[in-house]
C-alpha cells in the first residue's frame, strides 16, 4: 500500500483539506509524510492480488483494523476477514496455488467498469498469473509478459478478452493466442494483401 500511495498518491497531506488522507504520516514507522488523496484515483485493497503466502513472515498482512487508521482513504471493503486467514506459518503456498489465486484475481478485474487500472503488487505473484495468462501469446510476447519483476518496475499492458471479439476458444482463460495471417504490423500487412491481390 505505501508503494501504491507513493507511485499515485497526491501531494503531502496538509490539515484543513476536506479530503482524508491515503496514507497518514510516519505510516508503518515510513519516516515519510501524509500523503493526500485529493485528485486521486480510487485505491482498492484486494486480497486475491497477494504475494506467495505461508512461512515467511514478511508475506503475510497485518488486520484490516490496524490498515484503517494507517490508510484511511484506501477502500478495504472487499477483504471478507480482519485478520490474515490464508497466511500459513508451515506451509508455503504451491505456485499453482498463487497462479489460481491469479487468475481468479483476473476473473474479477474483468467485471470492473474501469479502462485503465493500476495492479500494484508483488512479482512472485505477478509472474505466475501472468506466465499463465499469457501461455497462448505469440512467443515474443509471451517472454516479455511472462519475465519476472524488478523491485519497483512498472509495466503497461493492454488485456483483451478475445472471447469478446468473437475468436476462437481456447484453453487458458484470456488467451491472447498467436494471431492468423503475416506476423506484420498491420498497415505493412494490408500493403502486402493488395500487392498479392494485384499480382493475382
Amino acid at each position: 500500500m505505501q508503494t501504491a500511495v507513493g507511485v499515485f498518491g497526491g501531494e503531502n497531506y496538509t490539515d484543513g483539506v476536506s479530503a482524508p488522507p491515503l496514507m497518514v504520516e510516519n505510516a508503518g514507522h515510513s519516516g515519510r509524510p501524509a500523503v493526500s488523496s485529493l485528485n486521486c484515483p480510487p485505491f482498492l485493497a484486494v486480497e486475491t492480488c497477494r504475494e506467495h503466502l505461508g512461512v515467511h513472515p514478511c508475506d503475510k498482512r497485518r488486520s484490516i483494523t490496524e490498515y484503517r487508521p494507517l490508510f484511511p482513504a484506501i477502500d478495504f471493503s472487499l477483504i471478507e476477514n480482519d485478520e490474515d486467514v490464508l497466511w500459513e506459518p508451515d506451509v508455503r503456498e504451491a505456485n499453482e496455488s498463487v497462479t489460481l489465486r491469479g487468475m481468479k484475481f483476473f476473473d474479477w478485474l474483468w467485471t470492473r467498469e474501469e479502462k485503465e487500472i493500476a495492479i500494484v503488487s508483488h512479482s512472485g505473484f505477478l509472474y505466475h498469473t501472468l506466465s499463465t495468462y499469457s501461455k497462448e501469446c505469440h512467443p515474443t510476447i509471451r517472454d516479455e509478459v511472462g519475465k519476472h519483476f524488478a523491485n519497483c518496475e512498472l509495466r503497461s499492458m493492454v488485456l483483451v478478452d478475445r472471447s469478446m471479439l468473437g475468436s476462437d476458444s481456447s484453453s487458458f482463460n484470456y488467451p491472447g493466442k498467436i494471431p492468423a495471417g503475416l506476423d506484420l504490423p498491420s498497415d505493412v500487412a494490408d500493403k502486402k494483401h493488395v500487392e498479392e491481390a494485384q499480382k493475382n
